[in-house]
């Protein structure tokens, strides 16, 4: 009688014998129900349960299965732009230096036929139950001190440079619990290799909110909307005119923070919220021109009046290049119709026979600053050569850099 006492399997040589043990009771065929047949059932579990552990199967790679599918279809990147939005995007998406957004994902798996659980990768379709294991040594420590986001780190330090940025980090409300990042990054500026400067970046942020809180009063939703994006509008105008916004922006309850970006990371503006609900709009200045703080500003305004409610996300926006998220392609559309609506732009003179002298002319009419629409026409015809002299370079950091 063979008596049903296998162990967990501990060590190579327990395996090997067990493995064994199968193949010869599998080649006897077993009754079932038989003590054999139980006995075939244990070891194999067993040595599954060891598999699992010794020789743990990898999640697919998103990219490797969409660069696979590629080359089994005959794509190049150019028949890809239909899923990604624009040629740059496909390339960095396929370079790695841009992840795959949620339109992206369902665009592909109908497309190429792609699985969803594929794509968004093991963690993800595990319901995210193994939280991202963060590595404090790839913060950007150098930059953080010489900016005195954090103390210098000498040799005699008392503690190490972990504890350091993993205090700095807490503090912020960052870090969940363990070693896991409470708030999600989301938005077309987040990459795998930026990740931890992004961080750093808003637990900063969040640390500068935190010095005014005092002086914000309290936030109204319901007084976040077209009315006051108009009087911000209209605020472009006039040369103090982003000093002003700051101001009409923090009457109305809401932290408006300026922090250049890390090294690495493209990053125009944030929009999200403290732990206590306090919205913030953070602005990095990337490009110290009044075009571009404008449209960033109002996009970012956009972004906390109809999409941050969860004080667990961060909308990072690089809007340098386009976008196929929902709620950023919404935040454009207002930004630029607050602007110049669109039913007026392609019929007006500034479009149809661009000059400095049309650019004013409609500037006036619109009541906003001339650099907003020499600021469009540039983008729209992907000249940033013309019309350099009016969109406000070096304009807007001066005024701002103490807040």
């Amino acid at each position: 009688m063979i008596t049903l006492s296998p162990k967990i399997i501990k060590t190579e040589e327990q395996y090997l014998e067990y493995f064994n043990e199968v193949h010869s009771l599998i080649i006897s065929s077993p009754k079932l129900g038989s003590e054999e047949s139980d006995r075939l059932e244990l070891l194999s579990m067993l040595i599954e349960d060891y598999e699992k552990q010794k020789y743990p199967v990898e999640a697919p790679d998103p990219i490797d299965a969409i660069l696979f599918r590629m080359t089994e279809k005959g794509l190049k990147q150019a028949d890809l732009v239909p899923y990604f939005g624009t040629r740059s995007r496909v390339s960095e998406v396929l370079a790695r230096k841009r992840p795959l957004t949620v339109p992206m994902i369902r665009a592909l798996a109908v497309g190429l036929g792609i699985s969803a659980d594929t794509l968004i990768g093991l963690d993800e379709v595990e319901g995210n139950n193994k939280k991202q294991n963060v590595d404090w040594s790839k913060f950007p420590i150098k930059e953080m001190v010489a900016r005195g986001w954090i103390d210098n780190i000498t040799s005699k330090a008392k503690k190490t440079v972990e504890e350091i940025v993993q205090g700095f980090i807490s503090d912020m409300g960052l870090q969940e619990s363990g070693a896991s990042f409470r708030r999600t990054l989301a938005g077309d500026s987040p990459t795998p290799t930026t990740t931890y400067a992004l961080y750093a970046w808003l637990a900063r942020v969040i640390q500068k909110t935190r010095e005014i809180k005092s002086e914000l009063p309290p936030y109204d939703r319901a007084k976040i909307g077209d009315s006051l994006i108009k009087q911000i509008v209209h605020l472009s105008r006039f040369e103090d005119g982003p000093k002003m916004a700051v101001s009409l922006l923090k009457d109305h309850g809401i932290a408006v923070i300026i922090e250049p970006q890390l090294k690495g990371t493209m990053l125009d503006g944030a929009a999200l919220k403290e732990i206590d609900g306090t919205p913030i709009i953070a602005l990095t200045l990337r490009y110290d021109r009044i075009d571009n703080f404008w449209f960033t500003l109002v996009h970012e305004l956009v972004h906390v009046w109809k999409h941050i409610d969860d004080t667990n996300e961060a909308i990072l926006d690089d809007l340098e290049h386009a976008s196929t998220d929902k709620r950023e392609s919404e935040a454009n559309r207002i930004a630029r119709d607050a602007f110049i609506p669109r039913s007026l732009w392609k019929r007006t003179d500034a479009y149809l026979k661009p000059s400095k002298e049309t650019i004013n002319a409609l500037a006036k009419e619109l009541n906003i600053h001339p650099a907003i629409v020499a600021g469009r026409l540039r983008k729209e015809a992907g000249n940033y050569n013309q019309f350099t002299d009016l969109i406000g370079q070096g304009m807007v950091r001066a005024q701002l850099e103490n807040l």
